[in-house]
C-alpha cells in the first residue's frame, strides 16, 4: 500500500499518521496511525452474559419449581423486560433494586439491568425495613423490583418513606401499589439484545456490606472489578465436567455469581426458594447435582440433619463455601462423610469472593492447620500481609490481608474519609489478620475488629473457635470479649451443642487451656440455642457483644 492509499485507509477510519517512514526504516519503535478506541475495547459483564444465553440456547438453563428454562427463553424474557424497562423510563443509567425470593423473574430482572446498563443494587429478602430504607435512600434508588407475595407490605413501607421511589411488580399486586412487570413485558415480542456502551471504571452498581459493624457501606463495582470474577472463577474455580448447579442462596446476590461460568460450560442451575436442608438434599439427588454454593452454617445443617445419609448423594463433585470461616473440626467431618469435595473461596464485597482460592485436593483432613486456611491467593491479584505502616510482615508472622489488582472496588459511595482509610496507601485493607505458612496458605486469625485485648495481650477469637468446635459436643461456636473489671476484656464463648449432647463448660477451657494457654482460654461459656446470623449468613458479632457490653459500648465502626 502507498503513502496515498495509506493516508486514504487511516482517514476512513479517523486514524492519524505517526511516525515519518525515515522512522521505520531506522527500526525505531513507532505507531503509523491512532487505534480506533473500539479496537480495544474488553468485553465486560454484559457481554459474557449475552454469549452465555447464546452459546448454548437450546440447552436447559435454569429449573426452579415446575418451570424449566431454555437458554434462548431466557434470552428472550430478557429483551421482553428490557422493552418493558424503556416503556417506563427505566433507562441506562437509571438506578434499580430488586428485593424478591428466588423466582425466574429475578434472573430476567438481573439480567435486565445488566443488559440495559442500569446501576443495581439488590436488597437482602432477610434485610431489615431500616437496612432496606437507607440503602435505598443512600443509593440513590429510583426504581424498585419486588415480589409482591412476600414483599408488598414492604414496598409499600418503603414507598412511604420514598414517594419518588417507582414500584415495579413480578405480578400482580393487590394493593396495587405497583406496575405489573409481568403483564407488561407479556406484550412486547423478543427482539435483538445488545450490551450497553460503558468504559471498565464506569460504576456498575452498589454491594451493600453486611452492617454488622455500624451502617452498610454501598461498595462502588464498575465493570472493570465485575469481568473479573467471573474470570478469575472460570480459571481458578474446581468446575465439574458437566454442570448442574444447585442454587439455596439468594438469587439477587451471590446465587447469580454462579449463573455466567456454567452457562459458559454449557451447564445448567437448579433454584430453590430458599435454603431447607431437606430441600437441598433431595434437589441433590432428583436433579443429579454436581456442585453447589453453601456458606458454613448451612453446611452445618446438612451434617447435621437426620436423614443425610439417606440420600444419593454420589453425583456431587465440588461444594463451593465461603462468606465466612469454617471449623476445621466439622469440615474434616465434611469430607469424611461426602468425600473430598470441598472448594473454598474467600473475598468480601470490596474484593469479591476469589482473594483466595483453596482447590478440592488441597484439602487435607489429616492436616488441622491446612483445613483451617483460607487457601493461596490467586494470580490476578496481588496479595499481602501488611503491618500498619504497610511493612510486609515475616513467614509466619499475623499481617492484615491487602489487595491490589483489577477485582478491588472503586470506593465507598459517599463516604470519602471510609474509602481513604480503606484503600490507604494504594491498597485494600480488607480488615482480615492472617498468617502465611511455608507454602503460602494463608490462614485468618480473625477480623482485625474483632480482636480481643485482655489484660494487654491479643487474643484472635478464631484461634479460640477452632480449639472448641474440634470438641465432638460443640455444633457452632462464637468467642467475643466481654467487659470485664481486671482485665479490661474477658474471653467469652457462646456454644451451640449438637442434639443429644452435654459438655462441662471447664471441659472447654481446660482444652483451650491446652492448645492454646492460659490468655486465649475463655473465663466464661454460655450456652445457647443459636448464634445471631446477619442477613448474609456471617455470625453477628455486633449482635452478641451487645448482649453484654450494651448498645453504644464495644461496638466497632
Amino acid at each position: 500500500m502507498d503513502g496515498e492509499n495509506m493516508l486514504s485507509y487511516g482517514a476512513a477510519f479517523g486514524m492519524r499518521h505517526g511516525p515519518p517512514p525515515s522512522a521505520i526504516s531506522e527500526g525505531k519503535p513507532q505507531m503509523s496511525y491512532d487505534l480506533p478506541a473500539a479496537l480495544h475495547r474488553p468485553v465486560f459483564v454484559p457481554d459474557l452474559l449475552l454469549h452465555a444465553l447464546t452459546r448454548h440456547a437450546d440447552k436447559p438453563a435454569m429449573y426452579i419449581g415446575d418451570r424449566v428454562l431454555t437458554a434462548s427463553q431466557v434470552r428472550d424474557e430478557i429483551s421482553r423486560y428490557q422493552q418493558a424497562y424503556a416503556s417506563l423510563g427505566v433507562v441506562k443509567g437509571t438506578m434499580v433494586s430488586v428485593l424478591s425470593a428466588n423466582r425466574p423473574e429475578v434472573l430476567f430482572a438481573t439480567g435486565c439491568n445488566m443488559l440495559t446498563g442500569c446501576r443495581a443494587t439488590p436488597l437482602h429478602p432477610m434485610g431489615s425495613l431500616e437496612d432496606h430504607a437507607y440503602v435505598l435512600a443512600d443509593a440513590g434508588v429510583e426504581a424498585l423490583i419486588y415480589d409482591p407475595g412476600p414483599y408488598g407490605e414492604r414496598a409499600a413501607a418503603l414507598k412511604e418513606r420514598l414517594p419518588h421511589l417507582k414500584l415495579l411488580a413480578f405480578g400482580p399486586d393487590s394493593a396495587d401499589l405497583g406496575v405489573d412487570l409481568l403483564a407488561l413485558a407479556a406484550k412486547f415480542e423478543p427482539g435483538v439484545l445488545t450490551p450497553p456502551e460503558v468504559s471498565a471504571e464506569d460504576v456498575s452498581g452498589y454491594a451493600y456490606t453486611g452492617g454488622t459493624t455500624g451502617r452498610p457501606k454501598g461498595v462502588m463495582s464498575t465493570y472493570r472489578s465485575g469481568v473479573t470474577l467471573p474470570t478469575v472463577q472460570l480459571a481458578e474455580w474446581d468446575w465439574p465436567d458437566e454442570v448442574r448447579f444447585l442454587v439455596a442462596t439468594p438469587l439477587s446476590h451471590a446465587g447469580m455469581s454462579a449463573f455466567i461460568p456454567t452457562l459458559l460450560r454449557g451447564g445448567s442451575i437448579v433454584v430453590l426458594p430458599h435454603f431447607d436442608p431437606k430441600q437441598v438434599l433431595a434437589a441433590i439427588e432428583k436433579y443429579r447435582i454436581t456442585a453447589t454454593m453453601l456458606v458454613p452454617t448451612m453446611l452445618y445443617v446438612l451434617l447435621d440433619h437426620p436423614d443425610l445419609d439417606k440420600y444419593d448423594l454420589s453425583s456431587l463433585e465440588t461444594v463451593f463455601y465461603g462468606a465466612s470461616a469454617m471449623s476445621p473440626a466439622r469440615l474434616k467431618e465434611g469430607i469424611e462423610r461426602l468425600g473430598p469435595i470441598f472448594f473454598q473461596y474467600y473475598g468480601q464485597a470490596e474484593c469479591p469472593m476469589t482473594i483466595t482460592v483453596m482447590r478440592r485436593d488441597e484439602h487435607d483432613p489429616n492436616d488441622p492447620a491446612r483445613l483451617a486456611s483460607c487457601g493461596r491467593p490467586v494470580p490476578f491479584l496481588t496479595v499481602k500481609l501488611l503491618d500498619e505502616d504497610l511493612n510486609e510482615v515475616p513467614q509466619g508472622e499475623p499481617g492484615e490481608i491487602c489487595v491490589r489488582g483489577p477485582l478491588v472496588m472503586a470506593g465507598y459511595l459517599n463516604k470519602p474519609e471510609q474509602t481513604e482509610e480503606a484503600l490507604r496507601g494504594g491498597w485494600l485493607h480488607t480488615g482480615d489478620i492472617a498468617r502465611a505458612d511455608p507454602d503460602g496458605f494463608l490462614t485468618i486469625v480473625d477480623r482485625k475488629k474483632d480482636m480481643i485485648i485482655t489484660g494487654g495481650f491479643n487474643v484472635f477469637p478464631r484461634e479460640v473457635e477452632d480449639v472448641i468446635s474440634a470438641h465432638p459436643a460443640v455444633a457452632a461456636v462464637a468467642v467475643v470479649g466481654v467487659p470485664d473489671d481486671k482485665w479490661g476484656e474477658a474471653v467469652k464463648a457462646v456454644v451451640v451443642l449438637r442434639p443429644g449432647h452435654e459438655v462441662d463448660p471447664a471441659e472447654l477451657i481446660a482444652l483451650v487451656k491446652e492448645r492454646k494457654g492460659a490468655v486465649q482460654a475463655p473465663k466464661s461459656i454460655d450456652f445457647t440455642d443459636s448464634i445471631p446470623l446477619s442477613p448474609l449468613g456471617k455470625p453477628d458479632k455486633k449482635t452478641l457483644r451487645a448482649r453484654y457490653w450494651g448498645e453504644g459500648e464495644r461496638q466497632v465502626n
